[in-house]
């Protein structure tokens, strides 16, 4: 075989082999797993004749086109002005270095257009970036419909589990599965975001195997802030083929003579140990992504809007603010209500300015005793909105997506601004540059409550040469960078109504997230559990709010709740001016406690104890040493009593400890053997005021 038959990408851990097949119309896929899968036989081995479908439909394909894959499925759809779509090409070169990066190029000359597959690994992880180069090498323009950015082929036994993240606002991040056995599954959003009801992330095993233990997991993972689908389709030979890309608002993309187009970059990562251990990979991925700010401390903030509303004024916010000082808070954040004209949903978005009436004394004086507190000062904005009665619309009517001679719909009573136009851009530039050079704030929270409607650019040229949301994407981006390179001192949190968008190309240039807005405790812990499962705990955003709160009446301690926050970004939301002296002590304690061990938290090794539908369930946290050790604990189930035999305590098993190893309890001073915690589990005795609690393990 020569080596030009066959190239290996390594990872920490595993191995993807890519071989060119067909006659050198495509590549595809011939191991993926741990390290030596490669040796033996392809577990995609199929007869070399097919019936009623090409060999190329039959094929575990990297990326094929429709023409070559007619029947089963096609990455890309491309056509000439006036021509029948469809390519046809066949491979031309490839480049690598050595087995960490590589790009195959196929070539149709007759179509004009030459497609790279690119694929990149990712240092001290197990995912491997892929994406795909387009170029117009002809005379005429390209009409391109469909754009994913790969597909990777999964060999299963009798059809595959496949687990998704789906919801809904306020119930974002829900793990749910089904098990595919022929057909297509499909999910998307055409919301100019991500969205609620479907994140980007797909995890795939063989549905003849439990989810845990040491089944095989891969997971797909799209790095796009717009327009998205992922499909998956179960083949007649015995795979599951899953493809994943950007979505064109206009339907298609047109791409000129001479020009490239990328698409966003499609995280595929594996692990032998089931779902858990998936996760393990995506959160040491995106520490990855964090790069120099992962070693930023991220501070218990203290967020006014569930106290106050829209009511914002001088005297109100310090009161809270020197309350949230006394429990430990490190940063407070002035929600919305802020800037002039905002005393409800119906004004004020675009005139980014503090509201003279607000702060009597003055806005930096208003900080200023912010500060004196000990704390940091933070802003909540929502760039990309406009309201209708604002200034800003009254002079720029034109920067808001509209069509002509259609009604605008109004959505949480405001506009979307077109992101996408340089000079919209320019004024959130300018804006932000204002609001974070002329006053002294050190945390930006970005939010987005409203998807793009009535998506039209009047004036902005033919609309079939328009690629709105890609436009959009693109200006989101350039001013995340810019507050990156320019205010890297500044703290950015990512929110659009909750989670709507949450994905890496976002995770990549914030610091923290906003899951969803629902802080109720068993909600949030449902909504955290499945988050976790596809994001780091170092990006998750969470705050203890009142109880009964917005969303949730059914009560939980206090401490049930700071354990929730805690897992993830400590925050505070709640009134605390209606709390007692001693729930403020309560909430001072464990403060203190988060702030002991959030390094362990955030960069620990993470393994999920059960589930929210277990009466105990929690999360383990474990330092690379395996010195520390932090568990997270839960009773989801009846508040007037233990969960199991009236006198016994409730158990929770740990995992991956060394059985032999002694570990220390730090708070009580119990010794267990690593063994016992394995076998028996750490042992919580709930009962109605007593329902949560973390443990910090020291091994001897």
């Amino acid at each position: 075989m020569s080596p030009h038959d066959r190239w290996l990408l390594r990872t920490e851990n595993t191995t993807y082999a890519v071989r060119i097949a067909g006659g050198g119309r495509w590549a595809e896929l011939v191991a993926w797993g741990p390290h030596g899968v490669e040796t033996g036989e392809s577990p995609f081995g199929r007869p070399h004749r097919t019936h009623f479908i090409t060999p190329a439909d039959a094929a575990p394909a990297e990326y094929l086109p429709y023409g070559l894959r007619p029947f089963t499925g096609a990455e890309l759809v491309a056509r000439r002005p006036g021509q029948e779509r469809g390519t046809w090409w066949t491979f031309d070169s490839a480049d690598r270095e050595g087995d960490r990066a590589l790009r195959l190029d196929f070539t149709d000359e007759l179509q004009g257009l030459r497609a790279t597959l690119c694929y990149e690994t990712v240092p001290g992880t197990d995912v491997i970036l892929r994406w795909t180069e387009l170029s117009c090498t002809g005379e005429e323009e390209l009409r391109l419909e469909r754009i994913d950015s790969a597909a990777v082929t999964v060999p299963v036994t009798d059809g595959a589990r496949l687990t998704c993240l789906t919801g809904q606002w306020s119930q974002e991040f829900t793990r749910t599965q089904l098990e595919l056995t022929r057909g297509r599954f499909e999910m998307a959003s055409t919301q100019g975001v991500p969205g609620h009801a479907y994140a980007p992330w797909l995890a795939v095993q063989d549905a003849a195997a439990p989810d845990g233990g040491d089944t095989p997991t891969y997971g797909v993972a799209l790095e796009w802030s717009g327009n998205w689908h992922l499909t998956a389709d179960a083949e007649p030979g015995g795979a599951v083929r899953v493809a994943a890309g950007r979505v064109p608002h206009e339907g298609a993309v047109r791409l000129a003579p001479g020009a490239t187009l990328t698409t966003p970059r499609l995280a595929c990562a594996f692990s032998p140990e089931g779902l858990d251990g998936l996760a393990r990979v995506w959160h040491r991925f995106e520490r990855r992504l964090s790069g120099e700010r992962m070693n930023r401390t991220r501070k218990v903030l203290y967020n006014s809007w569930e106290a106050t509303g829209f009511d914002v004024d001088a005297a109100g916010q310090l009161e809270l603010a020197r309350i949230a000082a006394d429990m430990g808070a490190e940063l407070f954040v002035v929600d919305d209500g802020w800037f002039t004209g905002r005393h409800a949903e119906t004004g004020g978005l675009g005139d980014w300015h503090p509201d003279p009436a607000n702060f009597p004394d003055g806005f930096d004086h208003f900080i200023d005793e912010v500060r004196a507190t000990g704390m940091d000062f933070g802003l909540w904005v929502e760039p990309e909105a406009i309201s209708p009665a604002s200034r800003l619309y009254a002079e720029h009517p034109e920067w808001v997506y509209r069509i002509d001679g259609r009604p605008a719909t109004l959505v949480r009573e405001q506009l979307l601004l077109d992101l996408g136009r340089a000079d919209v851009q320019d004024f959130v530039i300018a804006t932000l540059d204002r609001l974070l050079g002329d006053h002294a704030v050190s945390y930006l929270k970005w939010d987005m409550n409203r998807p793009p409607t009535e998506r039209g650019r009047p004036g902005g040229g033919p609309v079939e040469e328009q690629d709105l949301d890609a436009a959009h994407v693109a200006g989101y981006l350039r001013v995340l960078d810019h507050l990156r390179d320019r205010h890297p001192h500044v703290t950015v949190e990512g929110c659009a109504g909750g989670g709507g968008r949450i994905e890496h190309a976002t995770l990549a240039r914030t610091d923290v997230v906003w899951p969803s807005d629902n802080t109720a405790p068993l909600d949030r812990l449902a909504i955290q559990y499945g988050y976790l499962h596809a994001h780091a705990p170092h990006t998750m955003s969470s705050w203890v709010t009142d109880s009964p709160g917005v969303f949730d009446p059914r009560p939980r301690s206090l401490g049930f709740r700071f354990v929730t926050a805690m897992a993830g970004v400590l925050g505070i939301g709640a009134d605390i001016r209606t709390w007692s002296a001693g729930q403020r002590t309560e909430a001072a304690a464990w403060v203190s406690r988060y702030k002991e061990i959030r390094d362990l938290l955030h960069n620990g090794e993470v393994r999920l104890l059960g589930t929210p539908a277990d009466a105990t369930c929690g999360i383990q946290y474990e330092e690379e040493s395996g010195t520390r050790i932090a568990v997270t604990a839960w009773n989801t189930g009846r508040l007037d009593g233990a969960p199991l035999v009236p006198g016994r305590a409730a158990r929770l098993r740990l995992r991956g400890l060394d059985p032999a190893a002694r570990y220390t309890d730090q708070q009580t001073g119990a010794v267990h053997s690593g063994a016992h915690l394995l076998h028996y589990g750490l042992p919580f005795a709930w009962t109605a005021q007593y329902d949560a609690e973390l443990v910090v393990l020291i091994r001897q």
